[in-house]
């Protein structure tokens, strides 16, 4: 029987890379859509959500994704998103999920916040430029 490689891409490193997986469960924009070894060549948009997968080594895992994409050639399947984290049971990683955005939120915010006053200082500058030059 045929199986899959799965590999789970972030933007600086390999979150994942399982072999010998039989089967494949991701989100879409269109509902829970699965992947079977004998499946077609395809590409999916993924949205945030549960990934699970079984493989002979450890049964049925599940990875939270944040959006991105699918890529299925052959037997390989690759995944590319900005944020992923494993777990074994829903509810756990569901807490983990929950910290890990709030987490994430923050910083963010942190960010958009030292941007808007870069934003501005700039503006400032610029105007007090166009003011001299005129």
């Amino acid at each position: 029987m045929p199986l899959m490689t799965l590999k789970v891409l972030l933007p600086f490193a390999v979150f994942a890379e399982e072999k010998q997986v039989s089967r494949i469960v991701v989100e879409t924009a269109q509902g829970a859509f699965g992947l079977l070894p004998q499946r077609l060549d395809c590409v999916a948009s993924l949205v945030p959500g549960i990934l699970s997968f079984e493989s002979k080594a450890q049964g049925e895992v599940f990875l939270a994704l944040d959006e991105g994409v699918l890529v299925k050639t052959g037997p390989n399947v690759l995944i590319s998103v900005r944020h992923a984290l494993r777990g074994t049971d829903l509810a756990h990683l569901r807490d983990a999920v929950e910290q890990e955005f709030l987490t994430l939120n923050e910083r963010e915010q942190a960010v958009r916040a030292a941007m808007a006053k870069l934003e501005t200082g700039f503006m400032r500058r610029f105007a007090s430029l166009r003011e001299r030059s005129s």
